[in-house]
């Protein structure tokens, strides 16, 4: 992944995260940088549903597993699935319930947001 500026707001981050205050912005950061070098095209696909489509291979795939484990281990409200549809062609739909909703807006502005930095 690139260096390149990344925010660290956490002002949407849920009380139900259990994340140490301390590292917010650093999960935030890393999620920034990820999808800035990753994400293709974001759709919503529900209010409680969300698409990510991105690019890349295997380090990409590595790289997504490992924080959307991270991110599911202090905020379990998360539901992640991924899926490849070619060799670099990751589809990562993220769904929460209704009471976290506007998390999910907050990410899908971030996605939105770092895609179109590129």
């Amino acid at each position: 992944m690139s260096h390149r500026h990344v925010t660290t707001d956490s002002s949407w981050v849920p009380d139900a995260c259990t994340l140490p205050t301390a590292q917010r912005p650093l999960r935030l950061a890393e999620f920034d940088e990820f999808f800035r070098d990753t994400v293709q095209g974001v759709d919503r696909l529900s209010a409680r549903q969300l698409r990510l489509r991105l690019t890349g291979g295997a380090r990409v795939e590595r790289t997504a597993r490992d924080l959307t484990a991270r991110e599911s281990s202090c905020c379990s409200f998360f539901a992640f699935d991924m899926s490849r549809s070619g060799p670099d062609a990751l589809t990562l739909d993220v769904r929460v319930p209704a009471a976290h909703v506007d998390v999910l807006d907050a990410l899908a502005d971030r996605a939105a947001a770092a895609a179109g930095a590129r």
